[in-house]
This record gives structure tokens, C-alpha cells and sequence, in this order.
């Protein structure tokens, strides 16, 4: 038994110097500045930075709109495969898990051939301005469509552990019996104890929207991500400053999803 434990705290330990050690090499980096010592000017640069609120606000709306999106497309379609075709699970997996098959190169080609080819056949149709609509760089809802696809085999593992926690046929049945529609029966009886699935779908959706890169790039349009490697260019503190900051942000809103959960399932034991 000791050294059991001794094995899980040397490979945690080798774990925590293989994540903490770049970035206390990125603080160090932002902080000691040769031949003035020790400043935080990359950090209270940040706020003013020209581009940095717009693109924060943009990858929020982004994702926002991507998290309720995704939820609303497999929350209904998990809970019907369960109940009515479970024989089909495999093949739902299978689809949900191309993402990662699919290089976001190749992905991100796609769908660029699509956007040029949609406005030089469809230029008299009503159609053209679909496409024109969904490229706004105010808000480019291509993005949200790409970033859903992507986010499949997250969303999808989440729901699927969180569905085969709960009888989600008993729940149904039950509301039904007491005269709630369909509808009713999935917003007041399963979701009530999805609750943890979707908090960690929403979750990881949220990373990867914050955190991608190739697919706003390449398309040309401008969310924290994009952002950030512009700045890197010109400024090369402030870039490591806004990424370390993003990091902690990111650690911060795990640590509150984690305490959050376990709160919930606290209360739902009580």
C-alpha cells in the first residue's frame, strides 16, 4: 500500500513539473525585464490594449452561442437515442468522434470551399445573403456552425456519462404519468439531473471555443485566440501576459464548475 501511494504522488508530482514548469518559465518571462528588474507593466497593459476587449467579448458571444447551440442539438437527441434506439449508439459515438479524426486543416479547407462556392451558384437566391449573414465579422456565425461540430465529441461523452447515471426512462415514464408533455417531462425530469453533464459540456465547450485557433485564422476573422498570436508578434511580454492570464482564468472557472457539482450532488443526497 505505501508504495502504491508513493507511485501516485511521484507520477502527480511528475505531472504538476510537467504543467507548472512552463508556466512559471511564462511568468518569469512577463515579470523580470533585463536592466529594469522586476514589473507587472505587461499585465496592466492588457486592458488597454487596443483589440483585446472586442476579441475577448467576440470569443464569449462565441461561445456562448455555441454552448446552447450544441446542448440544445444533442440534449434531445441523446435522451430520444436512449430511450428509443439504444441499438444505435455505436453509430451516434462514431459520428460524434470524426472531429477528432478529421484534421482542423482539412476541416477548416472544407468549409472555405463551401463559403466561395455558395455565392457563385446561389447569387440569385434568396440563399446569397444566408451566406453573406453567417461571415459578419461582427459576429461570424460560420464560426459557431464549426465550432459545434468540434465540440461533438466532448458534448457527447459528457451527456453519455451523465445519461447512464440516471434511469432516464423511469423519470420520463413517471412525468408523463403525471400528465407532463414531452417537453415538460425533458426540462423537469432529466435535465434536473443532467445537471453535472451539462456543466461539463458547457465547460468544455467554453475551452475550446476560447482556446481555437486554426479555424478563425484561416477563415480571417479576429476571436481572443487570433488575437493573442497577432499581438505575439509586436509585442511579445504582453502576448505570454494575456496567455497566462487566460490560463488562470480557465483554472479558475474549472475550480468553480468542480465545487459547483459537488455542491449539487451534495444537496441532491440531502
Amino acid at each position: 500500500m505505501a508504495r502504491l501511494n508513493l507511485w501516485r504522488w511521484g507520477v502527480l508530482g511528475l505531472a504538476g513539473l510537467y504543467f507548472l514548469v512552463p508556466l512559471a518559465a511564462s511568468v518569469v518571462f512577463t515579470v523580470d525585464v533585463p536592466g529594469q528588474g522586476l514589473t507587472f507593466d505587461a499585465y496592466t497593459q492588457i486592458f488597454s490594449t487596443e483589440g483585446f476587449a472586442s476579441s475577448l467579448l467576440l470569443s464569449l458571444e462565441l461561445a456562448l452561442a455555441t454552448i446552447a447551440l450544441v446542448l440544445l442539438l444533442m440534449v434531445p437527441a441523446m435522451v430520444a437515442l436512449r430511450l428509443g434506439a439504444p441499438r444505435l449508439r455505436p453509430v451516434v459515438e462514431v459520428v460524434c468522434s470524426l472531429p477528432l479524426v478529421v484534421p482542423p486543416i482539412a476541416f477548416v479547407a472544407g468549409i472555405g470551399t463551401v463559403l466561395k462556392w455558395g455565392p457563385e451558384h446561389l447569387s440569385r437566391t434568396p440563399l446569397f445573403q444566408t451566406f453573406v449573414a453567417i461571415q459578419n465579422p461582427d459576429f461570424p456565425f460560420v464560426l459557431v456552425l464549426a465550432y459545434v461540430v468540434m465540440a461533438l465529441p466532448f458534448v457527447h461523452r459528457a451527456l453519455d456519462a451523465g445519461l447512464r447515471a440516471i434511469d432516464v426512462r423511469t423519470l420520463v415514464e413517471a412525468a408523463r404519468s403525471c400528465g407532463a408533455s414531452w417537453p415538460q417531462a425533458l426540462a423537469q425530469a432529466v435535465l434536473p439531473n443532467l445537471r453535472g453533464a451539462l456543466l461539463n459540456a458547457s465547460f468544455l465547450t467554453l475551452a475550446l471555443v476560447l482556446g481555437e485557433f486554426t479555424v478563425a485564422q484561416l477563415l480571417g476573422f479576429q476571436p481572443f485566440a487570433v488575437w493573442i498570436v497577432n499581438v505575439s508578434g509586436s509585442q511579445a511580454q504582453l502576448s505570454v501576459a494575456v496567455s497566462v492570464l487566460s490560463l488562470l482564468v480557465t483554472w479558475v472557472l474549472l475550480l468553480v464548475l468542480a465545487g459547483f457539482g459537488g455542491r449539487t450532488r451534495t444537496t441532491s443526497r440531502g
